[in-house]
């Protein structure tokens, strides 16, 4: 397999050592910033630092590609139109000049879900984006899989991402023996990061095409996940004050996982 992953950050520096040091493919790592030039070099074949602006860069960097992952993260909220859904069409404009790809694979969000007000939603679910962020991530999907021509296209709806270096304890940690807004009893998705690699390798091996989502087997309000990583820990939990409201949380929804599963993928961490 040659692949060339368009953003390596956290999920796709995980991917692209994975790949390479247990697979043996060849992988093509890309980086918006030059710094990170030696850390690539150690884990890929080839590193490029390649901006989404840059069409001929891009473009370098699908050649003879049989595959390509986009797997870009915004830095802040305000970078989301540049980096998901500039990168998607400039993507999409390169893969024109490269008939060697046969599979595109996105890592999105499950934020284009919205409020659901804590209801079960799957990929057949009506796309309600809750901001402008939200919509954008939703149009990059819609840019994705229009404009890939013959290419396989799979898109994953991720869950919030934990793993090694981003334990939930060190996103949660603040939140012990303190007071929150509101009940907790809005919902959150997870996933590790070793099953981000594992979906994406299975979705490789077996040519999956389609929307899939991708998070735990069970979504857990935020109270329940305080208590449960706190008490895991020895912390104290938060007590809450239903008398202040609680700030938006405009993607409180489950999110069934099912259709994955059913194409035979197995979840290493199912349960947080």
């Amino acid at each position: 397999m040659r692949i060339a992953i368009i953003g390596c950050g956290y999920v796709g520096t995980a991917a692209a050592r994975y790949w390479r040091e247990k697979l043996g493919w060849t992988v093509t790592a890309t980086t918006t910033r030059p710094e990170r030039l030696p850390e690539l070099e150690a884990i890929a074949d080839r590193a490029l630092v390649v901006h989404s602006s840059d069409l001929q860069a891009l473009t370098a960097a699908v050649q003879d590609q049989q595959a390509v992952l986009l797997s870009v993260g915004a830095p802040h909220f305000s970078a989301y139109e540049q980096t998901y859904l500039q990168s998607a069409k400039q993507l999409i404009a390169a893969l024109k000049s490269a008939p060697t790809v046969r599979q595109l694979l996105y890592t999105g969000s499950y934020a284009v879900y919205g409020d659901r007000d804590g209801a079960w939603v799957d990929e057949s679910s009506a796309l309600k984006p809750a901001n402008r962020n939200a919509e954008i991530l939703t149009e990059t999907e819609q840019v994705l899989r229009l404009g890939a021509g013959e290419c396989d296209v799979c898109l994953l709806r991720l869950g919030g991402i934990y793993g090694p270096e981003r334990d939930l304890l060190d996103i949660f940690g603040w939140a012990a023996g303190t007071t929150l807004p509101g009940d907790g009893s809005d919902y959150s998705n997870w996933i590790h990061l070793e099953d981000i690699v594992g979906a994406l390798t299975f979705a490789l091996e077996h040519r999956l095409a389609g929307v899939f989502n991708l998070v735990g087997d069970d979504p857990l309000t935020r109270r329940a996940l305080l208590e449960h990583l706190f008490h895991l820990h020895n912390l104290d939990v938060p007590n809450w004050d239903g008398t202040v409201a609680a700030l938006p949380r405009p993607y409180n929804a489950r999110v069934s996982n099912a259709k994955l599963k059913a194409t035979g993928y197995s979840l290493c961490r199912p349960h947080i």
